[in-house]
């Protein structure tokens, strides 16, 4: 098959994303620009932004590679996926915005009053930054081997450069008409081949296979070893792991207020309900006409390869050009956000070089240019676990620790600075270790394989009972100015109180 249309289709996303990033470049001036996009983006763009911030790689191939493989279970991953927007949207939206903070290391310092807690949380934004990134560019390069037959590390690079060349010049301003731009080009790139595919399908067209049509292990739940465990594990990994990811939470605190941000998740819950039904009819497709994948191990590129088993000519290269537009867009919008949150973290943290803007826009941008490299580094010597189930396990440590602190942060007043890094370590420690051995490798069978690949069932309730019975212990530790600090995070701004000094800019 000719691959030039799919080529073309890559370089004109990555160059539409640039142009639509300078676009933003000319409003971003002051660090609020730079990190928050200076609290003034609406519901409807904040909304389209986050969604096509959220709709990584996994979203939108290793969903359909997953169902491919394994049937029903996997369709708890689009289910958790969106849920968790709505347990953001119940327990954290609003407090979050109102916080005023910047990152999430910001709200930690705001609520614990306690630059341990501060520290902590920067090393685990930084963590989960570049676990999710990895099967970001992962992504990229399966992409690109998959047309043109290039080495992965190629596509791995050239997501990095535009990465990069889009988040040093605008920050969040720029990243977000990005973002917005990309979750609507995903939708069409997979809605419109879709159309064809299932045409073409119910016609006889593609080459099912007698294996394919064998669905009994594949439509039967709960088949595998430890299978219930895996399940409610990954349940509470993707639906609690959402609103402690912090390439999520920081794009909260670009709202104009509280109830913008809850208006913001609720269109969010749209978006993202439109959007996971399409990986799974590929899935299923990709079951019936592309089955010989799952011996190949390469069920992740059971989205890019459909259009040429069921069609052909030039109707096929197109609407292969169309779907990997779209992959692109996928590894963009969320390696993008990433970056900022990753950046914002280590550019107050790390590098503080004086209290001028320029600095801090100075310190930001080689903030960006580390943590993309140190990404790629990483991705080059991971192991290859699929795209989705690495994402899996950024959700596990994300519900494992920032989970607790928002929750019990936000509604519990008795949350000591000291339990809340108890609760950190013991969380992140746990989960980052089984995430590293899974992902650099490490097998192992029985019930410790199967919290290794699944950690978040027995890590987040350590976390919770961790932070609870350490605070409860060290009730003298709480923090000074808790009761203003309840004030500021619920209620609403136009109520006219004493909300505290803080401001994340000092």
């Amino acid at each position: 098959m000719n691959n030039a249309a799919s080529i073309v289709a890559v370089v004109l996303v990555s160059v539409a994303s640039l142009a639509v990033g300078a676009f933003g470049l000319r409003f971003s001036r002051t660090m609020s620009d730079f990190y928050v996009a200076s609290r003034g983006v609406g519901p409807t763009l904040n909304a389209s932004a986050i969604s096509g911030e959220y709709l990584s790689a996994a979203s939108f191939l290793g969903v359909a590679g997953l169902i491919l493989a394994r049937g029903v279970d996997m369709l708890w991953l689009p289910v958790g996926w969106t849920a968790g927007y709505l347990m953001l949207l119940v327990f954290v939206a609003a407090p979050l915005r109102r916080c005023g903070a910047y990152t999430l290391p910001d709200f930690a310092q705001l609520r614990l009053e306690s630059l341990s807690a501060r520290r902590v949380s920067s090393a685990l934004v930084v963590a989960i930054g570049l676990l999710y990134l990895i099967p970001q560019f992962q992504g990229a390069g399966l992409t690109l081997r998959t047309l043109t037959g290039a080495p992965s590390w190629v596509g791995q690079v050239a997501v990095a450069l535009v990465v990069c060349l889009n988040v040093l010049p605008g920050g969040m301003r720029s990243v977000t008409l990005v973002q917005a731009f990309h979750y609507w080009l995903k939708l069409v790139a997979l809605l419109t081949p879709l159309f064809f595919l299932l045409g073409a399908a119910s016609n006889g067209g593609g080459r099912a296979t007698p294996a394919a049509l064998d669905a009994a292990e594949w439509v039967e739940p709960l088949g595998r070893e430890h299978a219930l465990y895996l399940t409610y594990s990954l349940v509470v990994a993707t639906f609690f792991g959402t609103m402690g990811l912090p390439h999520v939470v920081v794009r909260f605190y670009t709202n104009r207020d509280g109830r913008a941000a809850r208006r913001t998740t609720l269109v969010v819950l749209a978006l993202l309900g439109c959007f996971y039904l399409l990986p799974i009819l590929y899935g299923v497709l990709g079951r019936l006409l592309a089955f010989d994948l799952v011996a190949s191990g390469r069920t992740d590129s059971v989205v890019l390869e459909l259009p040429s088993r069921v069609l052909e000519g030039p109707l096929a290269e197109g609407l292969t050009a169309l779907l990997a537009a779209g992959a692109f867009a996928a590894f963009l919008s969320t390696s993008t956000g990433l970056v900022v949150s990753v950046a914002g973290v280590l550019s107050q943290d790390l590098f503080r070089w004086g209290g001028r803007p320029y600095h801090g826009i100075r310190a930001f941008r080689l903030s960006t240019v580390l943590t993309v490299g140190v990404a790629v580094m990483l991705t080059f010597i991971s192991a290859g676990v699929p795209v989705a189930h690495a994402v899996e396990l950024a959700f596990a440590v994300a519900a494992s620790t920032f989970c607790p602190m928002l929750l019990l942060g936000i509604w519990w007043r008795g949350l000591t600075p000291v339990g809340a890094i108890a609760g950190l370590v013991v969380g992140g420690g746990l989960s980052m270790s089984a995430v590293v051995a899974t992902t650099f490798g490490v097998d192992r069978d029985g019930w410790l394989g199967a919290v290794l690949s699944q950690p978040a069932a027995v890590t987040m309730p350590l976390a919770v009972a961790t932070m609870v019975l350490v605070s409860l212990a060290t009730p003298g530790r709480r923090p000074e100015h808790v009761a203003q600090t309840m004030v500021r995070l619920h209620a609403p701004e136009h109520i006219s109180l004493n909300r505290g000094p803080f401001q994340p800019e000092h």
